[in-house]
């Protein structure tokens, strides 16, 4: 199986194409890889996604794979899609992205599309919000913009336009879920206080406790909820938190 796939296609909006690997039956959902690549655990978690969804998993940097975190951010930061320190976002990969759901939601039909976007990627969730074609977006330890100023850990790195639609279309039912590890600083907890304050209760979040001696021994920066730092046991917090997405996705993209 090639990625998570067993289709792959060129897709393409304005300057920007990229590879997109599809499978599965159902919904659509895109999952958004993050920085270390399309790796293995990203692959098996669209693969277990795939089971009750058509997922849809584009590939944004790198070969299917990879696992090359350093090489990734040297391309990224030298690349024009990404705006990685940008506080206010407007990273030109979220058009694309957008134009991706509508696709994938006339391909696919059903009242909408979901959406999973992790580390690098999980901010895109929230500016996809803002788009009608998503009705089920996920935002895994969204990681944007970089720096550890106040400012920054609080920031959401979406335009103010996105923000705009995106808490109107809260305010009309749909709900924004949240993932992170209580101590990652990577997301950090401010920014988690941002979206609470921004979507009040249509922000659904899950907080896994990571803190030092936390009775799962989970490391104090572990940070991929759904990927690399995934445990699959049975009581498991990431366990738990994976079931929860595809619960979500489940009510959200009912026919």
């Amino acid at each position: 199986m090639s990625a998570t796939g067993s289709s792959e296609f060129a897709f393409s909006d304005g300057n920007i194409e990229h590879r997109v690997f599809r499978t599965g039956r159902g919904p659509g959902v895109v999952i958004m890889h993050e920085l270390p690549g399309m790796t293995k655990a990203c692959t098996a978690f669209a693969e277990e996604v795939a089971r009750a969804f058509t997922v849809f998993l584009p590939l944004m940097f790198g070969e299917p794979g990879d696992y090359a975190p350093l090489r990734s951010l040297a391309r990224l930061c030298i690349g024009r899609e990404f705006r990685l320190f940008a506080q206010g976002g407007g990273s030109p990969i979220a058009d694309w992205l957008r134009a991706l759901c509508r696709k994938v939601h006339q391909q696919c039909g059903g009242p909408g599309v979901g959406v999973i976007g992790m580390c690098l990627t999980g901010n895109f969730a929230i500016s996809l919000m803002a788009d009608p074609s998503v009705l089920a977006p996920v935002a895994s330890q969204p990681s944007l913009p970089l720096g550890m100023s106040r400012r920054s850990r609080a920031a959401l790195a979406i335009t103010p336009a996105e923000m705009s639609t995106a808490t109107a279309r809260a305010g009309s039912g749909v709900t924004l879920l949240g993932l992170r590890f209580s101590d990652d600083r990577l997301c950090p907890r401010e920014r988690f206080a941002t979206l609470r304050q921004a979507f009040g209760p249509a922000f659904a979040e899950i907080e896994i406790d990571s803190s030092k001696g936390n009775r799962w021994g989970i490391r104090p920066n572990a940070h991929s909820v759904l990927t690399d730092d995934f445990v699959d046991e049975s009581g498991h917090p990431t366990r738990e938190a994976r079931d929860a997405v595809l619960a979500f996705l489940r009510e959200k993209l009912a026919r």
